[in-house]
């Protein structure tokens, strides 16, 4: 009795991506802050007119309510950012660079729910940095606060498909673009 070989299984999408290596992924995060910090200069000078005091002879620091409504606006323009660029197949500039793709973990675009819920998780780790350091303020542990801001990255260490913590709670993943645009 022969036996025959089995017939050769048919690669699936989701079989042929890749995630893409945690160098590239954190060298692209840093292409984004910069992109990121350019965006926030530019709509702060934009804003800096209703946030200045018209009549202040000297330089002022406007008040506490105008500071969080800038810092409220200017988070809800990179959420716009992010999110319109995270979606339907599009890429920011970064990711284009670095030839990555975000996708959701079913290896499909990525919806516009997915990709808020993605940047509110993103938050994570400077909401933990903030809150401590209002904690710990005056004393001498409050220097350290910062450390939580790496959070979010410092998960790709500890998690078994090196995600980053935001990827895991919304459910997507950073891979090579090649791989994921092959037939």
């Amino acid at each position: 009795m022969t036996r025959r070989a089995p017939a050769p299984a048919v690669r699936s999408a989701a079989d042929q991506r890749r995630a893409a290596s945690l160098p590239r992924r954190l060298g692209a995060l840093c292409y984004e802050a910069l992109l990121l910090v350019a965006l926030a200069i530019c709509a702060g000078f934009a804003l800096l007119p209703l946030a200045s005091p018209t009549h202040a002879e000297s330089l002022t620091i406007p008040p506490v309510f105008v500071r969080t409504m800038l810092f409220c606006a200017l988070a809800a323009g990179a959420a716009f950012y992010y999110t319109w660029f995270w979606t339907d197949g599009r890429r920011t500039l970064p990711q284009k660079t670095w030839r990555l793709r975000l996708i959701a973990a079913d290896g499909s675009n990525v919806s516009r729910a997915r990709a808020l819920v993605r940047y509110v998780a993103g938050w994570i780790g400077p909401a933990l940095a903030v809150a401590a350091y209002a904690l710990l303020r005056g004393n001498m542990a409050a220097r350290y606060a910062s450390l939580l801001l790496l959070i979010n990255y410092a998960w790709a260490w500890i998690d078994p498909n090196r995600q980053f913590l935001h990827d895991r709670l919304a459910g997507t993943e950073i891979v090579d673009d090649a791989i994921a645009r092959e037939p």
